[in-house]
């Protein structure tokens, strides 16, 4: 695995979760005529978008970290770059997930709450777009590792 190849493919994939989520919600948002704000307490949706927003958010911080601590340095460059986009690709998961479950919630139910659950997932997805720097800082890569990557 090449790694500018790598990042290449990590940005893609991170890019084209990113623009399917965008495109989701202008979908919804084009689809629903009538958008309130009315707190209803008889629909489940307004209680479980915020709690499986919250368990995503959370969730992926928690897991990529799990996962990003079992790299050591003993490993080869090519060995952490894997369990790297493994990480990032759980962390991915983990957040587009919740913003699918509050999209289709707000397809559905036409509140505006599980929208801005939405909108605020996917902008949270969207800060978390890999780097360079990102990779360097998660990975502790040595100096040979860095010119590796920066080749």
């Amino acid at each position: 695995m090449q790694p500018k190849a790598f990042l290449k493919t990590l940005k893609f994939l991170h890019l084209s979760l990113v623009l399917g989520l965008v495109l989701f919600a202008v979908i919804a948002y084009m689809q629903n005529s009538e958008i309130t704000a009315q707190p209803d307490s008889n629909n489940p949706f307004l209680y479980a978008v915020p709690i499986i927003a919250i368990i995503g958010y959370f969730g992926s911080q928690f897991l990529s970290k799990k996962m990003l601590s079992k790299i050591t340095s003993n490993l080869s460059l090519e060995e952490k770059l894997k369990k790297y986009k493994s990480a990032s690709h759980v962390k991915f998961m983990i957040i587009e997930l919740p913003a699918i479950f509050a999209l289709f919630a707000f397809y559905t139910t036409s509140n505006a709450l599980p929208l801005v659950i939405a909108v605020s997932l996917i902008a949270y997805l969207f800060s978390q777009k890999p780097s360079l720097n990102k990779i360097k800082t998660d990975l502790n890569l040595n100096k040979e590792e860095i010119k590796a990557l920066e080749s």
